[in-house]
């Protein structure tokens, strides 16, 4: 090897070991500890290559000499005498892969434990994952671990109730997850999907709508209440029995409000009494209580057995004992008539509930007395909602100077007002503070707009323009608003990009919305309790003036089931083709 080709060997080698120190520094810190090994082998490496570089000025014979000259311990320092004019380049190769080979060297392997690998890997999302599986096959072997895949889904809420065993690979899991969840979200946005309306009472009106989890109560002026589980396809709802004295047919009081959860469905009827039923436990209800006048409110906890009714100028909390016994937990006396009333999810053993009455809020806790949380003299609240910490509700400016309608929220812990959003010029009608991502929350108003609010900069988001009569009923997830109107419209927006999807049409008002990720039900509640037309089984006569619930479904899973799906799937038996106030939002032809 000339001069020259030693000097070029040594600008190169220099270069290529920079580059793999900065690698190195990029990829992990080195610890001292890790691998000596090699660190002493990187040694001799350097020290031959000095002694190459050395000897690039010195004649062959005192090139031999050096290499040729024992260390302190005796042994050779460089076997370049004995391998010839060729030699010094195999070295030099052997040298350059060696030193790339020890930044393949991965730490796990030698210093620590694989459970304490695990604990490392486990802050990392799935991104990250995926490029430590890329780094080494002990790399790969850590990140794919069902453990960390496990907590993976849970953290981001799939399959909740489902244990680490359930599934022999979680990453596939996770992935198919992921995968159905984009195509909800494609066939929502495309409209791709089926509806169908729920079976109705032919000779009466329907009077109110609630929903728990795809399950759908509904009270008519009959007095009948019947019950949908729309996660079945089972749309042939049983009737719910009453206690009421039957005379005559059709004497049954109206109801006047419907709630349900995952296990009661509670009923109040205008006489002021109220049922209760088990959905479990079958047809007949298991409570009956009876107040001194009509129920003005009416309220369910989400989870737990604690049903909260409003009559006259009191609050009862009723809830099982523990031999099921069902009996007044707490009662309050407030100063007006109640307008709103809602229960705070996760409470626990003493029930907390949150009622507004004209200008007044009240927080009525089952161990304690009642206690204003607001009063401000001529600015009546007008919606309400409440999460397990916080509750807002409207307020209506009213009085010489008009500050403008605002909605406040407020500490139920500390019992302040934390921010006053808005200052619009209608009347807030509605608010959703408990299904709404966290720090957002969504309103409507009778100005005809859904504005979204910051919770933490205070300030509205987002504005659209959505109904032409005012907003009734409201409710938004990550990326999508779905808003009713007073005109009967139900609109379907993107929020992100400010823009509406798909709408759909009925005659009478939209006054109740709920959707998840695969399902979304709506009912058009009418204004008057009147039935009208001669033909009461006529099914056109129905859509027009007792009112229309509806269940849309855009599950994969559920749209397999059938290839092609009508606009409508009716239980009635009709088959003539009716015409009907509705704007169709699904193609006739199935997904």
């Amino acid at each position: 090897m000339d001069d020259h080709g030693l000097d070029e060997f040594r600008r190169r080698w220099q270069e290529e070991l920079a580059q793999a120190q900065a690698l190195r520094k990029r990829r992990r810190p080195r610890r001292p500890e890790v691998a000596p090994v090699h660190g002493e082998q990187a040694s001799g490496y350097l020290a031959l290559a000095q002694d190459l570089l050395e000897g690039a000025g010195r004649p062959p014979a005192a090139r031999a000499t050096r290499a040729e000259r024992p260390d302190s311990a005796g042994r050779s320092r460089s076997p370049l005498a004995r391998e010839g004019a060729g030699g010094g380049e195999q070295l030099v190769d052997q040298l350059i892969r060696d030193l790339d080979e020890m930044d393949d060297v991965p730490f796990f392997d030698i210093q620590l434990p694989y459970e304490l690998a695990i604990n490392i890997f486990q802050y990392l999302d799935r991104r990250d994952l995926g490029r430590c599986a890329q780094v080494s096959k002990t790399w790969k072997v850590i990140a794919e671990d069902e453990v960390l895949w496990y907590r993976l889904c849970q953290q981001d809420g799939r399959l909740p109730e489902s244990s680490i065993s359930d599934y022999s690979c979680w990453k596939r899991v996770f992935r198919e997850c992921r995968a159905k969840e984009h195509m909800l979200r494609t066939n929502w946005k495309n409209r791709k999907g089926a509806v169908s309306e729920l079976e109705h009472v032919a000779d009466a009106v329907l009077c109110d709508v609630h929903s728990h989890d795809g399950v759908v109560i509904a009270g008519y002026t009959s007095g009948d209440v019947r019950v949908w589980d729309t996660r079945t396809w089972d749309y042939m709802a049983p009737s719910l029995a009453s206690e009421h004295e039957e005379d005559e047919p059709g004497t049954q009081p109206y109801v006047s409000f419907v709630r349900i959860n995952s296990s009661l469905a509670v009923a109040a009827y205008e006489d002021g009494f109220l049922n209760v039923w088990g959905l479990k436990t079958g047809k007949h209800p298991v409570c009956r209580f009876g107040h001194g006048a009509r129920i003005q409110a009416l309220a369910l906890g989400r989870e737990d057995a604690t049903v909260a009714a409003a009559s006259a100028f009191s609050v009862v909390m009723l809830r099982p004992d523990e031999e099921g016994c069902w009996q007044a937990a707490a009662e309050f006396e407030v100063q007006k008539l109640v307008d709103y009333l809602e229960l705070v999810p996760d409470t626990e053993r003493h029930p907390v509930a949150v009622a507004t009455a004209g200008d007044l809020v009240y927080l009525l806790k089952a161990d304690a007395s009642a206690r204003t949380l607001h009063c401000v003299y001529g600015q009546p609240a007008t919606c309400l909602d409440v999460s397990a910490t916080q509750a807002a509700f409207g307020v209506k400016s009213l009085g010489w100077v008009h500050e403008g309608n605002k909605i406040l929220v407020y500490s139920l812990d500390a019992e302040r007002c934390l921010s006053k959003l808005g200052n619009a010029l209608g009347d807030f009608t509605c608010v959703n503070l408990r299904d709404s991502p966290p720090n957002l929350m969504v309103s409507g108003n009778r100005d005809r707009r859904v504005r979204i609010h910051d919770l933490r900069t205070h300030q509205v988001a987002a504005s659209l323009s959505a109904h032409q009569l005012g907003v009734s009923a409201v409710q938004m997830d990550d990326w999508k608003i779905v808003s009713g109107g007073e005109e009967g419209l139900v609109s379907v927006w993107d929020y992100r990009m400010s823009q509406k999807l798909w709408e759909v049409h009925s005659r009478h008002p939209v006054r109740h919305i709920a959707f998840d990720s695969h399902s979304l039900i709506t009912a058009n509640v009418p204004s008057e309790r009147v039935v009208r037309g001669a033909d009461l089984d006529n099914f056109t006569t129905h859509r027009r003036h007792q009112g229309l619930v509806q269940a849309y479904e855009f599950s994969v899973d559920q749209l397999a089931l059938r290839s092609t799906l009508p606009l409508c799937r009716p239980s009635c038996d009709t088959t003539e083709s009716h015409g009907c106030d509705h704007v169709p939002a699904f193609p006739w032809g199935g997904v």
